[in-house]
């Protein structure tokens, strides 16, 4: 079987879940700990979530899945608008509660709880501000990832637009990474996304932080 990310070809290639972060949000911008909070699109979003949803309409996704926050839900809904499917919001694939650092900025977080800010960044378990750990994220947001792939036909794609930290720990959790180690995938831009492959040990990482459609894999990986 092949897990190239290949958008044409007659080989069978199994199923692809893509993830896609929302668009720019106002939050975003003033870099401010979104968390739960539900902040809205920015016009730069919203022309964004556009753009990309006409790259990835290209993949012919089979079902779409979206975080009910309206930054994800205002994204997926680009999506819906061409290629027909409709959006199932799903509470769970929420950013991570994120308790009193919610609405806080960066450097005020840095200023007022750095030795908890440094103890996360070491992939050390902390409840930031009080809230969710990231394996608490993980809990709720994979299995729902799993539960809509096993409706997938053989070969679907599906794509689940959320928010940053809970995609890196879904990916995280997918592929069977130790939680110290999510960290170490990086961040996503606004309105890119990365994408997971089936293969016959499980799912493998094909893109990440992609802002274009994926392309196959020509080499001795492939």
């Amino acid at each position: 079987m092949s897990t190239t990310g290949e958008v044409g070809g007659s080989r069978t290639r199994g199923r692809r879940i893509i993830l896609w972060r929302h668009g720019q949000s106002l939050w975003n911008v003033e870099r401010r700990f979104q968390g739960t909070t539900d902040v809205e699109l920015t016009e730069t979003g919203r022309a964004q979530a556009r753009r990309a949803a006409r790259l990835l309409a290209g993949l012919r996704p089979d079902a779409i899945i979206a975080s009910d926050l309206r930054r994800a839900a205002d994204t997926a809904a680009e999506l819906a608008a061409l290629t027909g499917l409709e959006v199932t919001l799903e509470e769970a694939l929420r950013e991570t509660y994120a308790g009193v650092w919610q609405g806080l900025t960066h450097d005020e977080i840095i200023a007022r709880y750095g030795d908890e800010y440094a103890a996360w960044k070491r992939g050390e378990p902390v409840r930031r501000g009080g809230g969710e750990l990231e394996t608490e994220v993980a809990d709720r947001a994979a299995p729902v990832v799993l539960r809509h792939v096993e409706k997938l036909p053989e070969d679907g794609t599906l794509v689940v637009v959320s928010h940053g930290g809970t995609i890196r720990t879904t990916i995280g959790r997918l592929l069977g990474l130790a939680p110290r180690d999510w960290e170490s995938l990086g961040g996503l831009t606004n309105c890119c996304w990365s994408v997971l492959g089936q293969g016959a040990r499980g799912w493998r990482l094909l893109e990440h932080n992609a802002g274009t459609l994926p392309e196959p894999v020509l080499g001795d990986d492939d």
